[in-house]
């Protein structure tokens, strides 16, 4: 069953994350960004820097360029993509390969890696989980994201 976005009120004062986003299926990875960036702005975030990568395949590169980075030094990334079920089984290898590539990246730089690459079997399931605000899939990696950097904070 889809679950609603629940509310957040974790705060991000100070903190800084990124965001490397699809601009393949623009309109719904959009859609994703807006609510990811809403979400962050309201928890305080202190820096959001945003990277558009041609498609979900590219975004692990930028990922792990990301979490390499020192300055700064970026509480959590947030990788967002939309990937479309075609007639090939293409959708499947390009979605795994991104699964395990972001959670290489995040195991080996010990930097939360929110994996918001998602795959559809059609636009529909798009629209409801990127589009909406009621099961945005954006708003939902933020809230990861600042829990996650405030876990790995207290644990340093």
């Amino acid at each position: 069953m889809l679950k609603k976005t629940r509310k957040s009120t974790a705060k991000a004062a100070g903190e800084s994350f990124a965001i490397v986003a699809s601009k393949y299926n623009r309109k719904y990875v959009d859609g994703m960004l807006k609510a990811a960036k809403a979400e962050l702005t309201a928890a305080g975030a202190e820096q959001i820097k945003v990277v558009r990568v041609p498609g979900a395949f590219e975004i692990p590169a930028v990922a792990a360029a990301l979490a390499e980075s020192d300055s700064p030094n970026y509480g959590a990334l947030i990788c967002l993509g939309v990937i479309l079920q075609g007639e090939t089984s293409h959708a499947d290898h390009i979605s795994e390969a991104v699964t395990h590539a972001l959670a290489d990246i995040q195991v080996f730089s010990s930097k939360p890696v929110i994996h918001e690459v998602l795959q559809f079997s059609n636009e529909e399931q798009a629209k409801v989980r990127c589009l909406g605000q009621d099961h945005n899939r954006g708003s939902e990696a933020a809230q990861t994201a600042i829990e996650m950097a405030s876990i790995m904070r207290r644990l340093r």
